[in-house]
């Protein structure tokens, strides 16, 4: 008998898990997963990507659609609307983020959301099968990412959501569509040809797309399989198929289901309390901490008395941006969340609007700061740190450190704060009787026996205006 290969044990973990492998830790972190996703993503239908990514993905008509998140008037082909409420989960980069390094729920909740709905009524989709379908899109990112030490680390070349996102959401479509083992590996397989994207498009505009692509490719690669479409029946097992990209791959077959543990068990996710890159949030809790130290009851930051300001953090390319001039830079800008954190005394949503970025005192700010790179300080998020200095012209030097800052999965946003992080980003997009069923349809997800219920509610009453031009 030949020997079982690492694609044919993922093929028949995808199809053979059941809801009864479920577990209540994995099904209550995944709801909170699934609740997140929505807010962020009703919050990023109103910037101007989404509004690029909608009205291109117009020009697509089918017999069957699905909706485009609170938007009732705009519904697309479940592939497209699945891409366009990626595109808006992403567009702020204010998605869950796992480690190793992903943005997990943004390649997968769109997919099993379009589906449920364009399928036939008949059978019925269980909240379960919804859990189930999005549980095994998480699982196949996390075991794939475990196969190469380089993708433990904040990354270089690739964009994880692009590549693990993509196989992620091929899985969760044909749990969902009920592939065979055969056809769950041929999407496996088709999947791999349709991932990647590099990490030169971080903080423009485009990089939103690698979660909408991912979620998109994900489903017309189940919708191939289905139809018989072939590929490499061991494109996980070898350095020429998914190994492409990653350094030293080293697959392994996966347990049999009879021993089957969740990733999402043992390692919880970091939900974001402003819409940044995640290195940036220990950056943001270090310097609200020094703050502390410069800012008595209501006065100011004496910007003018601040010499330097220096932050120990990981080497971190992408993410070492001294002077952001757009708002997608800014996300990704250690220097800029330290300043505005220091002037502000906090992020939030407005804080990425061009004219924040660009105030005077930020600048001036920016021009003062200086990195430095402890040798173990790693680009980990699970181990990563952020120290900050700041000096004053008299030498005075005031130090703060954060190793876990509030959201991070060693310090989990609390079921209210992450229920109002909710409620505040889908404000004006949703009724507020709709906000409170939403949050009540997911906290009792594994109850419901029609899981379109939840789809309806995300309709929304009418198109929400954009925050800005500028975003």
């Amino acid at each position: 008998m030949a020997l079982q290969s690492v694609t044919d044990s993922f093929a028949r973990v995808i199809h053979g898990l059941k809801v009864g492998h479920l577990t209540d830790h994995v099904i209550q972190r995944s709801k909170r997963m699934i609740l997140d996703t929505l807010g962020v993503g009703f919050l990023g239908t109103r910037t101007e990507v989404f509004h690029k990514a909608s009205e291109y993905s117009k020009i697509y008509s089918s017999n069957i659609s699905s909706t485009v998140w609170g938007r009732p008037e705009l519904r697309l082909p479940p592939t497209y609307a699945a891409f366009v409420n990626g595109v808006a989960i992403h567009s702020m980069d204010f998605d869950d983020t796992w480690h190793p390094a992903t943005h997990p729920s943004g390649a997968v909740l769109p997919v099993l959301m379009a589906l449920a709905e364009a399928l036939p009524p008949s059978p019925k989709f269980s909240g379960l099968d919804l859990l189930l379908a999005f549980n095994v899109g998480i699982e196949v990112q996390g075991r794939l990412m475990r196969f190469s030490k380089e993708a433990s680390d904040i990354p270089k070349r690739f964009h994880p959501p692009s590549v693990v996102g993509t196989l992620g959401s091929a899985a969760a479509a044909s749990k969902f569509l009920g592939l065979s083992m055969t056809k769950c590996q041929e999407a496996l397989a088709i999947a791999v040809s349709h991932a990647g994207a590099p990490m030169a498009n971080a903080a423009t505009q485009t990089k939103p797309l690698h979660i909408g692509n991912a979620a998109r490719h994900g489903i017309e690669a189940a919708f191939l399989a289905m139809l018989g479409l072939q590929g490499n029946k061991k494109v996980l097992d070898l350095e020429t198929g998914f190994g492409a990209f990653y350094a030293h791959y080293s697959p392994k077959v996966l347990p049999n289901l009879d021993s089957h543990t969740w990733l999402l068990d043992q390692q919880d996710v970091a939900f974001k309390s402003f819409p940044a890159h995640l290195g940036t949030h220990w950056v943001a809790d270090a310097a609200a901490s020094v703050r502390k130290h410069l800012v008595t009851d209501r006065a100011l930051l004496p910007v003018d008395h601040i010499e330097r300001i220096v932050l120990r953090i990981p080497d971190v390319q992408y993410v070492n941006r001294p002077f952001p001039d757009s708002e997608h830079e800014a996300r990704h800008s250690f220097q800029y969340v330290a300043c505005a954190t220091l002037l502000d005394g906090g992020v939030t949503v407005p804080s990425f609007h061009k004219h924040q970025i660009h105030r005077p005192q930020v600048r001036e700010l920016l021009g003062k700061v200086e990195l430095e790179h402890p040798r173990d300080n790693l680009p980990s998020f699970n181990t990563l740190y952020c120290e900050i200095s700041v000096t004053l012209d008299d030498g005075t030097t005031f130090t703060e450190c954060s190793d876990t800052f509030y959201g991070h999965w060693r310090k989990p946003l609390s079921r209210e704060d992450l229920q109002e992080k909710f409620r505040a980003n889908v404000s004006g997009v949703m009724s507020c009787d709709t906000v409170e069923r939403v949050i009540e349809g997911v906290e009792s997800l594994e109850d419901l026996e029609d899981c379109s219920v939840l789809t309806t509610l995300l309709k929304g009453p009418h198109p929400p205006k954009m925050i800005s031009k500028s975003i």
